[in-house]
């Protein structure tokens, strides 16, 4: 599985694996499954955009930043299995959290920033179990941030 190749072809690339603000570790491994941390959307060291979907982020920006929580966590699981793609058995669960306005009932479509990323990555094995909910706040203002359940081998 060349999942650079592919991401190359989106123009897309994965970043360096981000490191924990605060008192975690990145991912745990249990058996053959590894939980991520949350993943906010870091790029260049960044948060793309702050605030609440969508009287200040709008739902496009809001889905372009799921998928940069879910390219941060592809790139701790691509540490989590030293880049051998091939490990990889499927994308078990994704956990997407919206900070967003009271009224606001599109979590599920900001998620799929997220979701079909992995499916263009992993194909059926990239087809996952799913919550999008929404939160009256996020860590350092974030509008998404994103869990990942992987099984490896």
């Amino acid at each position: 599985m060349d999942i650079q190749a592919k991401l190359a072809s989106m123009n897309l690339s994965l970043p360096d694996a981000p490191k924990p603000v605060a008192a975690y570790v990145p991912s745990v491994r249990v058996g053959d499954l590894v939980v991520l941390s949350g993943q906010l959307p870091f790029a260049s060291g960044k948060l793309l955009c702050t605030g609440r979907v969508p009287s200040q982020v709008s739902v496009e920006q809001a889905v372009q930043a799921a998928r940069q929580c879910a390219l941060n966590a592809l790139a701790v699981l691509g540490a989590e299995v030293d880049g051998d793609w091939n490990r990889v058995v499927r994308i078990v669960r994704l956990g997407v959290f919206v900070a967003c306005d009271n009224d606001f009932a599109e979590q599920p479509k900001v998620a799929n920033g997220a979701s079909e990323l992995m499916v263009a990555l992993f194909g059926d094995a990239g087809r996952h179990a799913r919550a999008a909910v929404g939160t009256n706040a996020l860590p350092l203002g974030a509008p998404v941030e994103l869990e990942l359940t992987a099984q490896v081998h």
